[in-house]
């Protein structure tokens, strides 16, 4: 059974650095018209106590317009919302998009099918500042 069947997250290959994937993703989202709530630099975070670790940064992102339902839907999913995608580098050098499963969040928060293409969007979104 793959990991992301457990856990619920999937991994996608970059074909760039994290900076540059970063960069991706914050250019398809804003042309898109979707917020982008924050970047949160973990790898800058930690080198600001005295600590090294691997390129890591975290998007936070939405639309009122497609989440606003699923809350309505099932409250308990504002804990997953904004979406997030996580932007990282590991030990060999190979950067990875992750993001959470949209029909794990589905079966998760136990949404109704046809509410998922409002999360949907996160597959596409981190496929596209892989490529």
């Amino acid at each position: 059974m793959p990991l992301g069947t457990i856990t619920g997250i999937i991994d996608t290959p970059s074909k760039h650095s994290v900076e540059q994937t970063v960069e991706r993703l914050e250019t398809i989202l804003r042309s898109n018209g979707i917020t982008v709530f924050a970047v949160v630099d973990h790898s800058g975070e930690a080198a600001s106590v005295g600590m090294k670790m691997r390129p890591t940064n975290l998007l936070i992102f939405g639309n009122p317009k497609a989440g606003t339902p699923l809350m309505l839907a099932a409250p308990s999913i504002a804990i997953d919302l904004p979406l997030k995608i996580l932007v990282w580098e590991d030990a060999g050098g190979k950067v990875w998009v992750s993001y959470n499963s949209p029909q794990y969040l589905m079966k998760r928060h136990r949404l109704s099918p046809e509410l998922l293409a409002n999360i949907a969007v996160v597959e596409t979104l981190a496929v596209k500042a892989a490529e």
